[in-house]
This record gives structure tokens, C-alpha cells and sequence, in this order.
């Protein structure tokens, strides 16, 4: 009898992870301890919900979204690449986490973008040139993060871009002459509090703020 007490609670925790193995259909995705359908849901908000862990691979799957909402959470670890499968996305909003690593080339793939929100993380590594890809974009805020690095002469392609912060990282190098072609679109830019050297493009001379030049040669 004591050895069927012991199994008991064995015995418990088998049946159970099976069940939790089954909760999601075969056409839903678990995240975060809810399933959600691969075909229907387009709209995913959990902003401000005080999540914790890293974003699973598995949103790549939710291939019919449009828009998803993470910001103000406590995730971590780095964005998945699986992300660039939600070819579907005009919003990203991934802002004010504690997210690592460096923003996927895979991003490039979004080309539906209107937003892509990232502020308020501690995002290393370099601008990705295939942000160039996202000629839709009207927001793109990347501010206080630690991006190193040039900015990529293809941020230029961003005709539609109204907003552009990357305000507080540690860019280095010259500003390329592309992002005129924002300024001459009215676009708002904040590029200040960074590294980038002189000299700065005739158009960026009122706009460039305060810049670290410590090890501009």
C-alpha cells in the first residue's frame, strides 16, 4: 500500500502533462498559457501585462496577424527570427521590455510595416540593412536601446517614414546622406545622444543634437 501511495502522486503528474500537451488544437498556438487560433487571430494585445520569459518561436506561426502588442511586459531574451514570418504585421510593438540580442535580419521580411515600435530595451548589435526592405513604414522608434554601429544608408528607402527615433544608443560612424530624403519628406528624426561623427549631411546640421565625438578621428 505505501508503494501505491508513492506512485500516486507520479502517476498524477503523468496524466497532467498530458494534459496540458493536449489543451491546444492542432490549429492553435499555446502562448503564454492560452491557445489561439493559427487562421483567425489578427490581433494580438498583451501590453502591460507583466509577462515574464523569453517570446516563444511559436508566434511565428500566427501567420494571419497584423498586429501584435507586447510592450510594457518584462520579457527577455532575444526577438525570435520566427518573427519574421508574420508577413501579415503592420504593427509591431515590442517596446519597453528588457529584450537582448540583436533586432533579426528576418525583420526585413514585414514589408507590410507600418510601425515597428522597439524603445526601452537593451537591443545590441547594428541597425539591420533589410530594415531598408519596409517601405511602408510611417513609425520607426528604436530609441534607448544599445544598437552599435552605422546607420544603414538603405534607412534612406523609408519614404513613408513621419517619425524616426534612435535617440540613446551608441551609433557610430557618419550619418549617410540617404536620410535626406526623410527630412525632405518632413519626416519627425531624434538622433541625438549617440556617436555619429562629423560631417553630418547639410540637411541633418540642425537636427543631429548632442553626439559623443570622443572617437570620431
Amino acid at each position: 500500500m505505501k508503494k501505491l501511495y508513492l506512485l500516486l502522486p507520479i502517476l498524477f503528474l503523468i496524466y497532467w502533462g498530458c494534459e496540458e500537451e493536449s489543451l491546444c488544437s492542432s490549429d492553435e498556438v499555446e502562448l503564454w498559457g492560452d491557445c489561439y487560433s493559427i487562421e483567425n487571430t489578427t490581433e494580438l494585445h498583451l501590453y502591460n501585462n507583466e509577462l515574464t520569459g523569453s517570446i516563444p518561436p511559436e508566434i511565428g506561426s500566427l501567420t494571419n496577424l497584423e498586429g501584435l502588442h507586447l510592450s510594457y511586459n518584462q520579457f527577455t531574451g532575444s526577438i525570435p527570427p520566427e518573427i519574421g514570418n508574420l508577413t501579415n504585421l503592420t504593427n509591431l510593438d515590442l517596446g519597453v521590455n528588457q529584450l537582448t540580442g540583436s533586432i533579426p535580419s528576418e525583420i526585413g521580411n514585414l514589408t507590410n510595416l507600418t510601425v515597428l515600435y522597439l524603445p526601452g530595451n537593451q537591443l545590441t548589435g547594428s541597425i539591420p540593412s533589410e530594415i531598408g526592405n519596409l517601405t511602408n513604414l510611417t513609425t520607426l522608434d528604436l530609441n534607448s536601446n544599445e544598437l552599435t554601429g552605422e546607420v544603414p544608408s538603405e534607412i534612406g528607402n523609408l519614404i513613408n517614414l513621419t517619425y524616426l527615433n534612435l535617440y540613446k544608443n551608441n551609433l557610430t560612424g557618419e550619418i549617410p546622406e540617404s536620410i535626406c530624403n526623410l527630412v525632405e519628406n518632413n519626416c519627425y528624426i531624434e538622433i541625438s545622444d549617440n556617436q555619429l561623427c562629423p560631417p553630418y549631411p547639410s540637411c541633418m546640421e540642425n537636427i543631429v543634437g548632442e553626439q559623443d565625438t570622443t572617437n570620431c578621428n
